[in-house]
């Protein structure tokens, strides 16, 4: 049924602030912009060993409305990284708040969550799987 990652679609009140703070953390531009009135309403990165989409949506297209307390909300989706602390590190550096500092779940897999500046929460984890199937892709 699930066959893989497709999109993961965040939200921000303003798309062009967000769009430009992901492209200095992921350190490449969105492939796909989509403007409304002249602004940006959608901007989307390609990322990863498998080139997993990161949406960035208008808030105004949030389904259900958004969380208003400052804390995030939302599902969280990891994304694994090599080295969990540096990654932790570096979103603080860049204006991100903690969500969850980063925790041990067994050996081999270590998450952390972060909130970005535009109410999003944001997970990176260590996952031993995630390199065994990249190994088995010849990756």
């Amino acid at each position: 049924m699930l066959r893989g990652l497709t999109t993961v679609t965040f939200f921000a009140d303003d798309v062009a602030a967000a769009g430009s703070w992901y492209a200095g953390l992921l350190g490449v531009e969105p492939y796909f912009v989509r403007p409304v009135a002249g602004t940006p309403a959608y901007v989307e990165f390609r990322i990863g060993d498998y080139q997993h989409e990161l949406g960035i949506a208008d808030s105004r297209f949030a389904v259900g409305g958004r969380p208003s307390d400052g804390e995030g909300g939302g599902a969280v989706v990891y994304w694994h990284v090599d080295e969990v602390q540096a990654a932790f590190e570096r979103l603080l550096s860049l204006g991100a708040t903690v969500h969850e500092k980063p925790v041990e779940r067994g050996p081999g897999f270590v998450t952390a969550s972060v909130v970005d500046p535009f109410g999003n929460v944001l997970g990176v984890m260590h996952n031993r799987h995630y390199l065994d199937v990249l190994a088995s892709a010849g990756r």
